[in-house]
């Protein structure tokens, strides 16, 4: 292959990336097709090579969505040498505030994976490590992430779980769990009333960028004989500026 070859089929491959993290809902091959100009069977090939790498995956409407690697990238941004710093003080401070232990999760496939956290002093903890990854059905990130889908995308997602019951709270029937996601869709804020783990509620609030989109979730849990639901919900606020400052973030990043 001839360097201008190799040039041109690495900004298709940008160009596809950028499609689809850009598209409001899935997109077929001939959708790429016709927006991006390029002919059908370069789209085929150049897909089927996003996929292999987890840039992109089909859902099971054959439709074209992002992957975890996509996921994962405007996130990993912000863990360079110049975010770092004011991520982790943006946490510090957000925990210090709230007196529980606050995080970031991103979703991977259907779990979502503890990206970075500070965890709040106390003798008593809620234990879960940087990279643990967690059910989407029962967590309140996870819920988050769920109910910020296209509603075919996120009915997929459902119909695929075990929707195992962790604890006596956790909703395992898929209308109730559709219902309680609606319902979050409209605040805009995850919620975990012990249903992960017994004793723990949690909420979650999104990082999105400049378009709007989900890009990570930020949260906050607490055992319940420090903070009960209604009390933890009770800084949604400041759950919200936080997160509004790490999606200014990201969107410095892309300038």
């Amino acid at each position: 292959m001839s360097t201008r070859e190799k040039g041109s089929a690495v900004s298709r491959v940008m160009q596809i990336i950028e499609a689809v993290c850009k598209a409001e809902r899935p997109m077929s091959p001939a959708d790429l097709v016709c927006q991006l100009n390029i002919p059908k069977p370069s789209i085929h090939r150049l897909l089927n090579q996003l996929e292999g790498d987890g840039f992109v995956q089909t859902n099971m409407r054959g439709l074209i969505i992002p992957g975890a690697k996509m996921h994962s990238i405007a996130w990993g941004i912000l863990h360079s040498e110049r975010f770092s710093a004011v991520r982790r003080a943006i946490l510090q401070q957000l925990t210090k505030e709230i007196g529980e232990t606050c995080g970031i999760a991103v979703p991977s496939g259907s779990e979502m994976v503890y990206y970075d956290r500070v965890q709040a002093d106390w003798p008593l903890q809620v234990n879960l490590q940087v990279g643990s990854h967690t059910p989407s059905w029962c967590t309140a990130s996870g819920k988050l992430y769920l109910s910020s889908l296209p509603k075919d995308r996120c009915q997929s997602i459902i119909n695929k779980l075990a929707l195992t019951q962790y604890t006596r709270n956790t909703i395992v029937d898929t209308d109730k769990l559709e219902t309680q996601l609606q319902r979050i869709k409209l605040t805009s804020v995850g919620t975990d009333n012990e249903e992960f783990i017994d004793g723990m509620v949690a909420i979650a609030v999104p990082i999105t960028d400049k378009s709007g989109k989900l890009c990570a979730c930020l949260f906050t849990h607490a055992p319940v004989i420090r903070k009960s639901f209604d009390e933890l919900s009770g800084y949604t606020d400041v759950l919200q500026r936080a997160a509004a400052y790490l999606g200014q973030m990201i969107d410095d990043a892309e300038q």
